[in-house]
């Protein structure tokens, strides 16, 4: 006979979210701490340090993630229309309107749209045989 009950193994164990002793001893320092280096940091980088300004410049102003792009692409609403659309895309990035990334999130976005028009074809294929073999034999 087990020991513990089904679905139940072993003990509760730690609880969702909770931390030991150290790591909360840890963010509260760094959080007293934290003011104070920065602005040592920022002192450094006006001295002259590159690095520390990097450092500070890096954490100030992220890179972006995206932008919004704004480009004429070509209506798809069936298969055919996705050639047109792919070679704007790559008419775009020639052109330098888009960049390479662009390029790729744009014919990343055009291939799910076309895996969608393949799914919504191949459904009303299955739709329009099972019709038939429904219909009876005459």
């Amino acid at each position: 006979m087990s020991k513990f009950k089904k679905g139940h193994p072993g003990g509760p164990g730690r609880p969702r979210g909770g931390r030991n002793a150290a790591n909360r001893l840890l963010d509260q320092l760094a959080a007293e701490g934290a003011e104070a280096v920065v602005r040592k940091m920022i002192e450094t980088a006006l001295a002259g340090d590159v690095r520390a300004a990097e450092m500070l410049l890096k954490r100030a102003w992220t890179q972006p993630r995206g932008r919004t792009v704004e480009f004429d692409l070509p209506p798809v609403t069936e298969a055919a229309d996705l050639v047109p659309a792919h070679a704007a895309v790559v008419a775009a990035v020639g052109a330098g309107t888009l960049t390479p990334e662009e390029g790729s999130s744009l014919t990343t976005i055009l291939e799910a749209q076309r895996r969608a028009i393949e799914v919504v074809a191949l459904e009303q294929r299955v739709q329009a045989l099972e019709a038939e073999m429904a219909r009876p034999p005459q």
